[in-house]
């Protein structure tokens, strides 16, 4: 319930700032698109040793400006991006060295992406230039995915697995298929956005996403207690200017 109750605030109040209109007038649009690197874990309880899984993400951009409240410049940005996340297992003994299959007599190695269609809405405020130079900028808002497909990577057969050596005895996961296609959860950002008038705007932004839902069932009959989506987002954007605002003071 508490995690509920967070999500729909954020959702709220990302709500409040499209329609606010109380600083500065403007009304602004743009699209464009933005691809980058994402590095994801699951927060899996019984807890899972894990490594940050690489993966990909990509999609369309849309941002619409409409006010400058003070020194802030507000807007709304949405994305609609594709997205490769998942976990990457830390498979070691109680010495913390790699556990060694003993029939292929290598380090056992699991991995599990999961393919994701992703939806973040956030409330953007920005310091700095609008149309030729620098801008500072934080996104904050709810992010919504919908689960795709799964592809996972080994190097042994799960049969043969070496259970006596490895300190960590949960595999459950490592066969289970995704329970909750729906993902839902908060992302925050931090960025720098460089402007010029007749090119568009370039983008660069730090992004953290932790999940409120879970990727499997979490009741008490459930092995899994929780087991929610944590995403680190490293990303380029290019925009472009559909609509701007005819204000000659706008710098």
């Amino acid at each position: 319930m508490k995690r509920l109750l967070l999500f729909f605030f954020i959702a709220l109040a990302s709500a409040q700032q499209l329609f606010a209109q109380i600083g500065e007038y403007r009304n602004e649009f743009a699209i464009g698109g933005g691809a980058g690197v994402v590095l994801s874990n699951v927060g899996f309880m019984p807890e899972v040793p894990q490594k940050w899984h690489e993966g990909r993400i990509g999609g369309l951009s849309f941002r619409y400006t409409s006010e400058k409240y003070f020194n802030s410049v507000c807007a709304v940005v949405a994305e609609l991006n594709y997205a490769q996340v998942g976990w990457k297992e830390k498979i070691l003994t109680r010495d913390d060295v790699p556990v060694i299959n003993t029939v292929t007599g290598q380090a056992e190695k699991f991995q599990r992406t999961l393919s994701y269609i992703q939806l973040p809405v956030f409330a953007r405020l920005g310091w700095g230039r609008e149309r030729s130079g620098f801008q500072a900028f934080i996104n904050l808002g709810p992010q919504f995915g919908y689960y795709l497909n799964s592809k996972t990577e080994m190097n042994f057969n799960l049969a043969q697995r070496n259970a006596t050596d490895r300190t960590s005895k949960i595999v459950a996961q490592d066969t289970m298929a995704v329970q909750r296609p729906f993902d839902y959860g908060i992302a925050v950002g931090l960025g720098l956005e460089y402007s010029h008038p007749k090119v568009g705007h370039f983008l660069i932004e730090g992004r953290y996403y932790y999940g409120l839902g879970d990727i499997y069932k979490n009741s008490k009959r459930d092995y899994f207690g929780r087991s929610n989506l944590n995403n680190i987002v490293i990303k380029v954007s290019y925009l472009f200017d559909i609509k701007k605002t005819n204000n000659p003071k706008i710098k």
